[in-house]
């Protein structure tokens, strides 16, 4: 291959992969900046989303204990997969709802510690519920037929058609959420309540109430990440935590409450740990650690990340 294919295929590998830790970083983003909230349960939103997902667009066969003892071998709607990119974002919205009424609200006061053990212990939850439903084996997520195959780039070289299909999916999400947050009165009390909640509150304005949208649209992205990325990473119950954290990464890296930190620091993540596959498999899964710690030695508060009034 040439040095202009080698280079182009790093490139579209790179943003393909950065595009799933993008869209489950920016929910968690939000929730960290503008609550304080750790929610490490926002993970279950992904898994979530791979295994709906497979169930709206295939058949998904079970071979865990529950579904063994009630008798369930299957279920499918068989929709196709753009039918789960539109309906998964919906249900994801709906259970992030349900997660910042039930879950997040009542820990916003809460220490970070408790936060933590709290939605983490959630996202196991989630996690041994779709083992013994599912199984624990990994299952494949089928790519479209519209997305097989590839693309040629000329002088580039080729390039995966579901890859460039992932990419271009995100960039539409990220667009459409960045543009609400920016424009709306719903984005403007969450981008006031990033940069300081205390006088937000002063002012008389609840960030809860807005918050509960965003908490949603977050969850929402992180249930479309999940469709996307079934096909690029091996589905099993343990995928919601082998996401969970390079996107946690992608935040500090990117900045707390930032979107275009987060695509910035997705960026950044997705060049280290799939350059390092290609040379250095061994170091992949440690480069992305390096490189957070070299962000927070140089800038505490991340690439994006805005300091806090009184700091």
């Amino acid at each position: 291959m040439s040095v202009l294919g080698s280079l182009s295929s790093f490139i579209i590998q790179t943003l393909a992969v950065s595009s799933i830790y993008i869209l489950v970083a920016i929910g968690l983003s939000i929730t960290l900046g503008t609550l304080k909230f750790v929610n490490f349960a926002h993970a279950a939103m992904y898994l979530a989303g791979v295994y709906i997902g497979l169930m709206i667009a295939f058949e998904l066969r079970f071979s865990g204990d529950i579904a063994g003892r009630l008798g369930i071998e299957s279920f499918g709607l068989d929709l196709g997969f753009l039918a789960a990119l539109l309906i998964v974002p919906i249900v994801a919205f709906g259970l992030g709802l349900l997660m910042e009424r039930y879950l997040a609200r009542p820990f916003y006061d809460r220490p970070d510690t408790d936060q933590i053990l709290v939605t983490f212990g959630v996202l196991l939850i989630v996690q041994e519920l779709i083992r013994a439903i599912v199984g624990g084996r990994s299952i494949s997520f089928n790519r479209p037929e519209w997305a097989a195959g590839a693309i040629s780039l000329g002088p580039l070289g080729t390039a995966a058609r579901w890859r460039l299909s992932i990419i271009g999916i995100t960039a539409v999400l990220v667009l459409a959420v960045y543009l609400y947050i920016e424009y709306t009165d719903v984005g403007l009390a969450v981008r006031a309540g990033t940069e300081d909640t205390e006088m937000v509150n002063l002012l008389g304005i609840r960030a809860t109430r807005p918050f509960l949208v965003i908490f949603g649209i977050g969850s929402g992205l992180a249930g479309a990440a999940g469709v996307v990325g079934g096909p690029v990473f091996s589905v099993v119950p343990e995928i919601g935590v082998g996401v969970l954290v390079p996107a946690f990464l992608v935040v500090v890296v990117g900045g707390v409450g930032s979107i275009v930190g987060s695509v910035v620091g997705g960026l950044l993540i997705g060049a280290v740990e799939v350059g390092l596959q290609m040379n250095a498999p061994v170091w992949s899964s440690v480069g992305i650690y390096v490189l957070a710690a070299i962000v927070l030695l140089v800038r505490p508060a991340g690439l994006m990340g805005a300091v806090e009034v009184g700091e």
